[in-house]
């Protein structure tokens, strides 16, 4: 089988691209700049009726120890433009982290709600990304300044849809269901003064520091369990006694209990090993089911 495809690489590892570090080998392997070059790797896929998967920056996801049968896309498609009316429009290979930073030069507030959450565009629309309010009484989503976006439907057509299209919830949207792929983002954001939007990032970011286990000394895919409202799954996890509990190079953060570890040379085996385990023992001592938010990819 031949793919037509410029810099297509053929049996590369996974576990460098994600932040987790851990995944084995995709047959082929592409990083795509350009929307043309994304739209014409998914059209080759799809006319040779390879399985492809699509991704940003690798986080929230888990590479099997296997890898992935067919093609992995690695979308690095950025171009970021300001139009009028305090808006902006980015392609979905654009780093969360990146426009925080060109939002912050233009005083407009928006994106600093997610300081320090490691994302893409694609992916922050594939999750609904979300962080607490600078009140820590809510959660704050991106759906909220999403007005518009372009994506590759389903079946194959460029469509320009308002955020209604995604049908986004706690961690979901319509790309849970269906194989759409967002190819831009027009986002509504408003003038701030600098001094107020820093204050959110700076306070944003100590409390993460605080509360979470930091990269890159421990790889991570984040919060592993969906939330339980009311309750929380970290709490749950750490109420079973399980904080610091280690499975291979596997370990369930001793800092917080929703995070499981990369603590070197760590298996997608071993972190699969401890997300069951944990969910058992949750199960046997308080009755709850526990549902991942994590996305796992790849041969079983």
């Amino acid at each position: 089988m031949t793919l037509n495809i410029p810099n297509l690489e053929k049996n590369k590892p996974l576990a460098p691209f994600t932040i987790y570090k851990i995944g084995g080998p995709a047959d082929w392997f592409v990083e795509v700049h350009t929307i043309d070059e994304l739209l014409h790797a998914v059209s080759e896929a799809k006319c040779k009726d390879i399985p492809y998967f699509f991704f940003g920056c690798g986080a929230n996801i888990l590479f099997t120890d296997k890898g992935f049968r067919g093609l992995v896309i690695r979308n690095m498609a950025n171009k970021t433009a300001f139009l009028e009316k305090n808006k902006v429009v980015a392609e979905s290979g654009a780093i969360i982290a990146d426009l925080i930073i060109l939002c912050y030069e233009r005083g407009l507030s928006g994106f600093e709600h997610f300081t320090d959450i490691p994302s893409t565009v694609g992916g922050a629309m594939w999750q609904n990304l979300h962080f607490l309010s600078p009140d820590r009484k809510r959660m704050i989503f991106i759906s909220e300044i999403v007005c518009e976006s372009r994506v590759l439907t389903e079946r194959g057509n460029i469509q320009t849809v308002d955020v209604d299209y995604f049908q986004f919830g706690y961690d979901t949207s319509i790309l849970h269901k269906q194989k759409d792929i967002v190819l831009d983002v027009t986002f509504q954001l408003l003038q701030k003064p600098k001094s107020e939007i820093k204050l959110v990032m700076d306070s944003n970011l100590e409390w993460r520091k605080e509360k979470q286990p930091r990269l890159p000394e421990y790889p991570s895919c984040g919060s592993v369990f969906k939330k339980i409202e009311g309750i929380g799954a970290g709490r749950l996890i750490e109420q079973a006694g399980l904080k610091g509990m280690r499975i291979g190079g596997a370990e369930i953060s001793e800092k917080h209990a929703n995070f499981i570890v990369n603590r070197g040379n760590a298996k997608a085996s071993d972190v699969l090993a401890l997300i069951h385990y944990i969910q058992k023992v949750v199960r046997q001592k308080f009755g709850y089911a526990l549902d991942t938010e994590i996305t796992v990819v790849g041969e079983g």
